[in-house]
């Protein structure tokens, strides 16, 4: 179940006994009396779910990076903060955008629902927004037919959960006008195409054995990893729309297996 829904039907649950508690039963109460089990637990729980729960839903939400598809600018462990109004209010579980205030760019990191299995929670980088014709061909990004500029930083080898050693190149990647780094593996193909699946709107892609190129759809974005070789993204799934939005990734306020990536901002 999804943890947003648990913590609403707690708020529902501990403040209705809150306000039964203030009109019925303290008036009920014999004087000295102790309150019962259930509504003292209520009462001291109800404050704190509420702010919780708030701060969730409106201010910033914590997420913990399973895998390694977002490698060097996210490493596995690492637990961030996700902006949850700078792409608008959205109403808690339901994720019915309320308030418009800012939409994604291009370069940002960002939480969305995955388009397959909307429980599941995915985190890509923003390469190309509504209106834009992107392709992706012997490694390298074009939107709108502009070559989005690449120069190589040197060798970067990482060891997968598995035990797996892999050997990659690290890149930095100009996207419009934002820099990142990116990973390359020279030993992959550009494109897995028999990993390439069904989704909304596929009509506006064309694929090769080596290139993909989109226009994305009004209301819809194409997500990418940075670990390029090494991400299920846009290419194979499609476009994320903006009601599974969920916000703007920022910070990394803990890794425990490296302390020094704390405070490190994207």
């Amino acid at each position: 179940m999804d943890f947003a829904l648990i913590m609403f039907v707690m708020l529902i649950v501990t403040g209705s006994i809150w306000l039964l508690d203030k009109w019925v039963l303290r008036a009920k109460r014999v004087a000295g009396v102790a309150e019962q089990w259930w509504v003292e637990y209520a009462k001291s729980f109800f404050p704190v779910i509420l702010a919780v729960f708030f701060i969730r839903s409106f201010l910033a939400e914590p997420f913990k990076i399973p895998s390694g598809s977002m490698i060097p600018t996210l490493q596995v462990g690492d637990f961030i903060l996700v902006n949850k109004f700078t792409y608008g209010i959205r109403l808690p579980i339901i994720n019915q955008k309320i308030i418009q205030i800012n939409n994604p760019q291009r370069g940002d990191v960002m939480v969305f629902h995955y388009p397959e299995n909307p429980s599941v929670d995915y985190i890509k980088r923003v390469v190309a927004v509504p209106g834009d014709t992107i392709e992706y061909r012997e490694k390298k990004l074009y939107i709108n037919e502009l070559e989005q500029k690449q120069s190589n930083l040197g060798e970067y080898n990482y060891v997968e959960t598995a035990l797996n050693f892999v050997h990659t190149e690290r890149r930095q990647e100009i996207l419009g006008e934002r820099k990142h780094d990116i990973l390359v593996n020279p030993d992959m193909p550009t494109l897995h195409r028999d990993s390439v699946i069904d989704f909304p709107n596929a009509a506006s892609c064309m694929y090769t054995d080596e290139s993909v190129r989109c226009t994305v759809p009004e209301g819809n974005y194409f997500m990418m990893g940075d670990n390029r070789d090494n991400s299920r993204d846009s290419r194979y799934w499609g476009f994320v729309p903006d009601n599974q939005i969920v916000g703007k990734a920022f910070l990394v306020w803990m890794n425990f297996s490296d302390l020094k990536r704390i405070g490190s901002v994207f």
